[in-house]
């Protein structure tokens, strides 16, 4: 059973290794393991986002729930304490299933009790409802909510202040905020008994795993009785707002009802609509729930001119990442075309607008509400190529011709006459970076000062992301702007091609220079270079696409992504553990990302035709994930994996660039999903002359 897990024949180790996770649409989320014990702070019942999307805070971080029948006493829940877990619920565990929502079986002498967790889409409200299946006499029942009412990146300790439930009714109670807590709601079906307690010392062990602290305090406001009758569910509620108890119940049983899928309305001009529905193939299911997670309402920004409509913005990795732009743009044709998201696809390319300074669009928007970081080089490339994939799929020209393409013309000047973050160009079209102690790519990772992925100069990705950029402008031009700036642009995207294949081509090696400097280039094995081929207009030149996909077939591809640095060099680390730095040491260095997959295989199809046989390739290297996805993964595809086998799960639990691309790759170049294309490509862009001349090699540290 997809997302489904029979319980018994696996060990505590093994129920705590495997995470399900939940959203609610505007960013907050509930996420635990199997076992239902935290072993992340970033783990939550009900994980809220108090200004959504951000100011995310853990309200309620678990719930202890007991069984009592004929004397006898079964607590269902898990607890991780220093040296010990109790209590030990999960050996009444019998069968977890994450869909359509998550749900537990226990069984007990009293009989076999099924959970269930329900975030109610667009509030921060989560419902817990509990059910005695089958006959037998009914059970009494203790639900012991534990609170910790803190930031996600923070944890919580036991403190002086004022915290108790204050009855608002009799099934309704509210907690004041304090200097410290916010306010927060619960509603329940039973009879709650007042008993502020402590809960002291709560491991999460894989945040020590982490380098990080792992451990707090929770607070509980006391318990609430049930009596469980067999077939008759019981409910517990949690909410950041008051709680009308029978609506919010109406709510949640009416969204048990309705399915994840996108049915997306046909655009105002007429274009050809592109329908995302229920499918007998169940990683392609699992593909658009994951990607749905990942889309979330935004306050509005006043930048649609169409009555109604939404303001979106892209969570980029649950359970800690913030808003991102990047990963919003990386995942663009997964998270928002092929589910036919075209509103809110449209929607994200006009708040993204507004937000251009200096050719340069945000990288991402901080957890607390503060301004947009703008530290990316190849994001505003990015949004081009996605204005580009926006119009293949929905041929909403009046958009495009009102509102992007100017942003697109504004992103091309800026970039090709120089901006911020050290961005120029060169003499051959070239472009560079200069930004000091600045990651600007997507390998971002830092130490301090430390760049642990230096990638100052001319970084592959980022000229053929340029490349890419300037043919879809000149192209765009060429059809709905000016002849003349397309004749320009034209011209300039072949110069870019002939600087980019004569500097960037490692004829020793058989594949392209990771980052090309002005006295020599770091040859080092990377799968960035796949960009160069993937990307609607390939910057290398066509006869040496078979010499790079080859490369990376052998020597960087792995049964769950593709390795960011080939085994063997004097950087790579194949393992994804340790303190922070070793694992950003090893995220970019050696660790295969799933995201990279859908760049591979379309790069792979581009070499092998898209006849059967090749795409029965391409499949087999989405395998990995596709089964990941569908099992151990619980709907979620993580973020990356060790580059070593057996390729260990790591970094966040859910990652939007990594199910973005593995459903793009998996609809248009599997399952030959794509759209026609709206126009032909000018094909004078593709091929000019290439001159054989390389730089020096050199290979820095």
């Amino acid at each position: 059973m997809a997302n489904g897990i029979h319980v018994s024949h696996l060990d505590f180790p093994a129920l705590i290794a495997r995470e399900w996770l939940a959203a609610n649409g505007i960013g907050g989320y509930a996420s635990s393991t199997v076992a239902a014990l935290n072993t992340r702070k970033y783990h939550g019942l009900l994980v809220a986002a108090m200004a959504p999307p951000a100011r995310r805070m853990v309200l309620l971080a678990r719930v202890e729930e007991t069984l009592a029948t004929d004397g006898n006493r079964f607590s269902l829940a898990n607890s991780e304490y220093p040296g010990a877990i109790f209590p030990q619920g999960y050996h009444f565990l019998r069968a977890f299933n994450s869909v359509p929502f998550p749900r537990w079986a226990y069984q007990t002498d009293g009989g076999t009790v099924e959970k269930s967790l329900r975030l109610l889409h667009g509030e921060n409200t989560v419902v817990l409802t509990y059910t005695l299946l089958g006959g037998g006499k009914p059970l009494g029942f203790e639900l012991r909510p534990l609170l910790a009412l803190r930031g996600i990146h923070q944890l919580m300790q036991q403190w002086n202040g004022r915290l108790a439930a204050e009855s608002r009714s009799a099934q309704h109670y509210r907690v004041p905020a304090t200097a410290r807590t916010p306010e927060v709601f619960f509603a329940h079906t039973g009879s709650f008994e007042a008993g502020s307690n402590w809960y002291l010392n709560n491991v999460y062990r894989r945040e020590f795993e982490r380098g990080y602290t792992g451990m707090e305090d929770l607070w509980s406001p006391g318990i609430v009785r049930f009596t469980l009758a067999p077939g008759q569910p019981v409910h517990f509620i949690c909410s950041s707002d008051p709680i009308d108890l029978d609506r919010t119940l109406e709510r949640a049983d009416w969204q048990g009802t309705q399915n994840n899928f996108v049915i997306a309305p046909s655009p105002s001009d007429g274009a050809t609509r592109h329908i995302a529905a229920p499918s007998a193939d169940p990683a392609f299911d699992a593909l658009l729930c994951a990607a749905g997670q990942f889309i979330v309402a935004a306050p509005p920004d006043g930048t649609s001119d169409k009555p109604g409509e939404k303001s979106v913005t892209c969570i980029g990795n649950y359970p800690w990442g913030p808003p991102s732009a990047r990963a919003a743009l990386i995942g663009f044709g997964g998270l928002f075309l092929v589910p036919g998201r075209f509103g809110d696809a449209r929607a994200l390319l006009l708040s993204l607008a507004a937000r251009e300074e200096h050719g340069l669009m945000p990288t991402a928007f901080p957890e607390d509400g503060s301004a947009a970081l703008y530290d990316g080089a190849d994001i505003s490339l990015w949004y081009v190529n996605a204005v580009w994939n926006y119009f293949r799929y929905t041929q909403d020209i009046a958009t495009l011709r009102r509102r992007l393409l100017d942003v697109v013309h504004r992103i091309i000047d800026q970039y090709r006459n120089g901006t911020d973050l050290g961005i120029a160009t060169d003499s051959e079209g070239l472009l560079l970076i200069r930004a000091t102690g600045l990651p600007t790519t997507w390998m971002d990772a830092k130490a301090g000062d430390w760049l642990l992925t230096p990638r100052q100069g001319k970084p592959v990705e980022l000229n053929a992301l340029w490349y890419n950029a300037v043919c879809i402008a000149a192209e765009l031009s060429e059809r709905y702007g000016s002849p003349d700036r397309a004749a320009d642009l034209a011209a300039y995207s072949r110069h870019i091609k002939e600087g980019f294949n004569r500097r960037f081509w490692n004829e020793t090696a058989g594949c392209c220079f990771d980052v090309v400097e002005d006295h020599g280039a770091d040859a080092s094995i990377r799968p960035n270079q796949l960009l160069a081929i993937s990307l609607p207009f390939p910057a290398l030149s066509l006869e040496r696409h078979a010499r790079v996909v080859a490369m990376v077939r052998e020597r960087l591809l792995t049964p769950r992504g593709v390795r960011t640095l080939v085994a063997g060099d004097a950087y790579y680390m194949g393992r994804y553990e340790g303190n922070v730095v070793s694992r950003d040491r090893a995220n970019y260095n050696g660790s295969a990302h799933p995201w990279l997959l859908g760049p591979y295989v379309t790069a792979l199809l581009r070499v092998r035709g898209r006849a059967s046989a090749a795409r029965d390739e391409a499949k087999a290297a989405l395998a990995g994930c596709l089964d990941y996805i569908t099992g151990d993964g619980l709907g979620n595809l993580c973020e990356l994996f060790d580059g070593d086998s057996p390729h260990r799960p790591g970094g966040a639990v859910n990652s939007s660039c990594a199910v973005g691309e593995l459903l793009r790759a998996y609809a248009e170049e599997v399952l030959d999903l794509c759209p026609t294309m709206p126009f032909a490509v000018n094909l004078q862009l593709l091929e000019p002359t290439v001159s054989p001349a390389t730089p020096p090699v050199n290979n820095p540290a």
